[in-house]
Formats: structure tokens, C-alpha cells, sequence
């Protein structure tokens, strides 16, 4: 059982890091996505708006797929479909190609993303230890590797097929390699009316209503820094444009930092420490942003918001998971999760334009400052992260080898 859980692991996580590098080498190209493609600046919203609102329908069928086939099955094709659809992001030429491959790749995300996070919840329950923020911190490793590729891509001026392929033709076959082994949570005692999913029709918003707003405010703040630090960097605080490029890399190098110690910290404080932490954090790096004399105490701000937003997000997955198991049974997790994914693209699309709204109508230090509060409000619902101490002893979870099923593979 230890050996099928381990290889699980491995494997999921080398889902998570495909799908950083595939994530990070669409939204990093998105100029010359819009060169290649000829899209107008007026356009463009319109397509960038379109992938996270198709992520969200994709979340929401994947809920209801599930009741009737295994997450790991999900994965293990919505990922290719990811890969192949980012190609033909690259190899096209008319605007309908790049239509439908957004398209594509907005809903298989959307698969991806709800499955994945399934997977890495019923994990961390079997393993009765926290592990989900690894996982995370492999999706951080990938938008780097990702980030890098596309600088190398732009520097060297290659098409985006040629930047593409290379990735496609390494990461497809060996994500589908290693889908073998990913591990289902034991399903069958919740079977029903629903399909061996069942369960997750009890899961109501009302539980999920605290995870949903952190889950919100979480991707309001990444998409803050991923889409108005450059810009904040150069035109407010009067950097380089070179070095307005520094703080978004800071960023997600902290972010990795973080996740990568963050499952020890949850271990040794619990996960309701770890959220008010990094809430907190993440709270005093927008302070010391919308107040920073000049660039570089701006980026010493951009620093702390990595290592403070970095932990909500997955403690959230983990979170909704357990409290619809607690409510509901295991089934219940895995529509928790779905619904609550939905919020992370909910969150991607109010952040930028709320921002660079206030930015516009009053002033960029002060839409800091909005955020800032949003993110503080997570203190107050920290409470949701709580295990049950009279269920796994203490407040920590404890190993629960009957939640986990058959590896997809039969094992």
C-alpha cells in the first residue's frame, strides 16, 4: 500500500508541474499569441476573458463526470487534451484555430485543474498528513521551467510552434506514463443514486461559502501581481523597465520557496496557523507595496506576498475536501473541490480589472490597499481549515489506508 501510495504521489505530481509549464508558456506568449493571430487590443480581453469563464464550465462538468468515472481517468486525458490544444495555440494561423484551441484549452483546464485537485485531496487524507502543498510547490516549479522557456522563445524570436513542440512532445507521453499510477480515494462506500461519485450532491455552498471567498481573494491577489506589478514597478515607483520584470520571477520563486516548506509548517502549527500566517503576510506585502519610496522596498513587498499567498490555495483544496468528508462521506470531497475550484477562476477574472479599475479612477497605491483587505478577511474564516480534533486526534489527521482505492492502473 506504501508503494502504491508513493508512486500516486509521484505521479500526481508530475501532473501539477506539466501543467505549470503548459500554463506558463500560454499566458507568458500572450503577445505574440495576439502578433501571430493579428487580434486587436480591443479583442483581446475578450479572448484572455474566455479561457477562465471555460475553465469554470469545465470545473463544474467535470463534478458531475465524476459521479460516474474515477478523477484519475479524468486526468489522464484531460491532460493531453491541455498539451495538444496549447500546440495548436501555436501552430495555427486564422482567428477561428485560435478560437477553438482556447477553447479546448479552457475547458480540458478547467478538467485538469478540478481533477487534479481531487486527487491531491483524497492523497493527503490517506497519507494523514498534509502533502498538498508539494504538490502546489510542483506547479510552481513548472510555471518557472515554463516562464523560462517562453523568455527563450521571445529572446531567440522563435515561432510558438517551435517553442511549443518541444514541450509538447516530452511532457504528453510521459504524463500519460505516469497516469498508471495515480490513486483514486476509496469510493465505494458512498455509492448511490449518483454513480460511485455519490454523495456529492449533499455538498451544499453554504459549507463551502468561507473556502469560496478565500479561494477568491487568494487568486484576486496572484492575479494583482502576475498582471500589474511590471506596470507598478515602472510607472508608479520609476524602475527600469528591466527591472520592472524582476518582481512577477521574485514572485513565483517565493511562491515555489513556500509551498515547498509549507506542508512542515502545517505538520508542526496546523493548517489554521499556516492560513492566518500567510494571510498576514500576504496582507503586510500589500501594505509595504501601495507604500514603497522606490523599486526596491516595492519588490521586498512583492517578495512577501509569494511567501504569504502561497499556502491558501492548496489549504483550501484541502479544507473543502475534509469538511465535505466529515459532512458527507469521501464521495462528497470530490464535488466539494470542483465547486470550489470554480471561485479560482472567479477570482482570475475580478482581480486585474479591479485593480487597473481603481488604478485608473484613483490611484495605483490605493487599489493596493483592496486586496490588502480582501486577503486580511481569510483571518476571519481561518476556523474553516480546522480538522476535528475528536476525529484524528489533536487537531492532525491521522492515516486512513481504507480511503484509497485501486491505482488507475489496476494496482
Amino acid at each position: 500500500m506504501t508503494d502504491v501510495l508513493r508512486r500516486g504521489r509521484a505521479s500526481l505530481a508530475f501532473g501539477f508541474f506539466a501543467q505549470g509549464v503548459a500554463f506558463a508558456l500560454l499566458v507568458t506568449r500572450i503577445p505574440a499569441i495576439q502578433d501571430r493571430y493579428g487580434v486587436s487590443d480591443a479583442l483581446l480581453p475578450v479572448f484572455l476573458a474566455a479561457v477562465p469563464i471555460l475553465a469554470g464550465a469545465g470545473s463544474v462538468a467535470t463534478e458531475r463526470l465524476v459521479r460516474r468515472v474515477r478523477p484519475s481517468r479524468v486526468l489522464r486525458w484531460s491532460q493531453p487534451v491541455v498539451l495538444l490544444s496549447l500546440l495548436g495555440v501555436g501552430a495555427g494561423d486564422r482567428m477561428v484555430v485560435l478560437a477553438v484551441a482556447l477553447g479546448v484549452f479552457g475547458l480540458a483546464v478547467g478538467a485538469l485543474d478540478a481533477s487534479m485537485n481531487m486527487l491531491g485531496v483524497s492523497l493527503q487524507r490517506a497519507y494523514g498528513r498534509s502533502i498538498m502543498l508539494g504538490f502546489h510547490a510542483a506547479y510552481s516549479l513548472g510555471g518557472i521551467l515554463g516562464a523560462s522557456l517562453a523568455w527563450v522563445g521571445a529572446h531567440w524570436d522563435l515561432a510558438l510552434w517551435v517553442s511549443y513542440l518541444p514541450v509538447v512532445v516530452l511532457l504528453l507521453p510521459a504524463a500519460l506514463v505516469g497516469s498508471r499510477w495515480y490513486v483514486d480515494g476509496d469510493r465505494s462506500g458512498v455509492a448511490g443514486p449518483d454513480g460511485p461519485g455519490g454523495g456529492g450532491a449533499g455538498v451544499g455552498f453554504k459549507l463551502l461559502l468561507p473556502l469560496c471567498l478565500v479561494m477568491s481573494f487568494a487568486y484576486i491577489g496572484d492575479s494583482t501581481v502576475s498582471n500589474w506589478s511590471a506596470k507598478y514597478l515602472q510607472d508608479v515607483l520609476g524602475s527600469s523597465e528591466q527591472l520592472a520584470t524582476v518582481p512577477y520571477n521574485v514572485y513565483m520563486v517565493t511562491t515555489l520557496v513556500g509551498r515547498a516548506v509549507g506542508d512542515f509548517g502545517v505538520r508542526r502549527f496546523g493548517a489554521v496557523a499556516v492560513v492566518r500566517s500567510g494571510a498576514v503576510v500576504a496582507a503586510v506585502g500589500f501594505a509595504v507595496v501601495a507604500g514603497a519610496p522606490g523599486a526596491w522596498v516595492g519588490m521586498l513587498g512583492f517578495t512577501l506576498l509569494g511567501l504569504g499567498l502561497c499556502v491558501l490555495v492548496p489549504q483550501t483544496f484541502a479544507a473543502a475536501g475534509r469538511l465535505a468528508t466529515e459532512k458527507h462521506g469521501p464521495g462528497a470531497s470530490d464535488a466539494a473541490v470542483a465547486r470550489l475550484n470554480v471561485f479560482n477562476y472567479v477570482g482570475f477574472l475580478i482581480g486585474s480589472p479591479l485593480v487597473g479599475a481603481l488604478g485608473d479612477a484613483w490611484s495605483y497605491r490605493g487599489a493596493m490597499l483592496v486586496p490588502m483587505v480582501l486577503v486580511l478577511v481569510t483571518v476571519v474564516y481561518a476556523r474553516s481549515f480546522e480538522t476535528q480534533p475528536d476525529r484524528y486526534g489533536g487537531g492532525h489527521e491521522r492515516p486512513r489506508t481504507a480511503d484509497v482505492g485501486r491505482g488507475s492502473n489496476g494496482l
